[in-house]
């Protein structure tokens, strides 16, 4: 897969259009429409996207992301797609649908086959949308597809819904929506080596930045490192309030059966279930019983 970040002519392309934040189930039935339609049309698949989210340039509102670019993109391209391309949005914010359609769409792209979601919109204030989409299709020769809107138990999938499953630690419905468990990553660094002192030496990480919070507290996890192996793990995010009182928000893994040295090497950390909040202990002692039965709930 190439990623594409300025304009330049790849003509008859098989296109999805969003964002996609997440690569959630529904983000993935609208790219994989894509590329399905590209195989039997027998042209090349691209994602179009843009660099930062339109909100957040509309609006400078700081946004929190399911993942980061680099695993969306990894997800993308598990999907078998061609091209990202991949847009500054500021050169089309205050493009009116029919100006980024023919300026930008048909230009450079003289698209076979057009995929969105069932609430895509474009162009300045929003103004276009599917029905935009779908009544140009003879005018300009594509075909256009409009996935419908994917539920789970009920609940439609978006990446709004997703984002509060999160920040509520509900990593079940967020995993479901997603198709894949919830997962952050990192490289690991050196902390105040406490848990060594109790039996349960971890290995931390720094959250990554603008990606959404789930709530403080201790979690069931797989870590996956980089030599391809996993490992059950027991993970507290937050700011280790019986230890520390600095402040700083860590994502701290005690990896079951693991017997290693993981210092500067990264680690994905995928979270399964919340076993509970983040507690200030009296002592030491009762933060090492208290790992002791939260292990338990790992089993």
């Amino acid at each position: 897969m190439e990623i594409i970040r300025e304009l330049k002519e790849i003509p008859k392309l098989s296109l999805a259009l969003g964002f996609f934040d997440g690569v959630h189930i529904g983000h993935q039935e609208v790219i994989s429409c894509a590329v399905r339609a590209s195989k039997v049309i027998g042209c090349e698949s691209a994602v179009l996207t843009f660099s930062e989210h339109p909100r957040s340039l509309l609006t400078g509102e700081r946004l929190e992301f399911i993942t980061t670019r680099e695993d969306k993109y990894k997800y993308i391209e598990e999907l078998g797609v061609d091209y990202i391309i991949e847009l500054d949005f500021s050169l089309v914010a205050h493009m009116t649908p029919q100006e980024y359609f023919d300026n930008i769409l048909v230009k450079y792209f003289s698209p076979k086959f057009i995929s969105t979601g069932f609430n895509h919109k474009f162009g300045v204030g929003k103004s276009g949308n599917v029905l935009f989409l779908s009544d140009h299709q003879n005018k300009y020769s594509y075909i256009y597809s409009a996935t419908p809107p994917q539920s789970i138990w009920g609940d439609v999938i978006s990446s709004s819904a997703i984002r509060n499953f999160i920040k509520s630690g509900n990593m079940n419905m967020a995993s479901s929506m997603l198709g894949r468990d919830f997962s952050v990553k990192g490289g690991v660094i050196k902390g105040k080596q406490i848990g060594r002192t109790i039996g349960y030496p971890t290995a931390n990480i720094i959250y990554p930045l603008d990606v959404v919070e789930p709530p403080f507290g201790v979690y069931a996890v797989s870590v996956d490192l980089p030599d391809g192996t996993s490992y059950k793990a027991l993970a507290n995010f937050g700011v280790s309030p019986t230890i520390s009182n600095d402040g700083i928000k860590i994502l701290e893994v005690y990896l079951l059966n693991f017997d290693g040295d993981l210092y500067g090497k990264e680690i994905s950390v995928n979270f399964l279930k919340m076993i509970r909040p983040e507690l200030k202990f009296d002592s030491l002692e009762a933060l090492k019983m208290q790992i002791s039965f939260d292990i338990q709930a790992l089993k």
